[in-house]
C-alpha cells in the first residue's frame, strides 16, 4: 500500500535508530568470530540480534495495520483484508 510510506515518517527515526544499532550488533558478531570468542557468547549476541530485527518487523506490522485499519474506518471498507495481510506478515517473522 502506497499511503504506509507517507505513515511511516512517524516512526522512521526510531526504525533507523534500531537499524543502526543492529547494524553495530552484527559488526560486534563479526568481530567477536574473528577473536575467536567463545561460541555460547556469539550465541547469545546472535539471539540478541535476532530479537532485535523481529521487533523492527513487528513496527512494521503494527505500522500497517494502524493505517490499513484507519483507512478503512474512514473510507468503510472491510478490515478484513487488513487483518489478512497483517496476519501473512506476523507469519513471516
Amino acid at each position: 500500500m502506497s499511503q504506509d510510506l507517507f505513515e511511516l515518517a512517524d516512526i522512521k527515526p526510531e526504525l533507523v535508530r534500531r537499524l543502526k544499532r543492529i547494524e553495530g550488533q552484527a559488526r560486534g558478531i563479526q568481530g567477536m568470530l574473528a577473536d575467536g570468542r567463545d561460541c555460547e557468547e556469539i550465541f547469545t549476541q546472535v539471539a540478541a540480534l535476532k530479537a532485535a530485527v523481529e521487533q523492527v518487523g513487528v513496527a512494521m506490522v503494527a505500522c500497517l495495520l494502524e493505517n490499513s485499519l484507519r483507512l478503512s474506518l474512514q473510507t468503510g471498507a472491510d478490515t478484513s483484508e487488513a487483518v489478512a495481510q497483517a496476519k501473512k506478515m506476523l507469519s513471516k517473522l
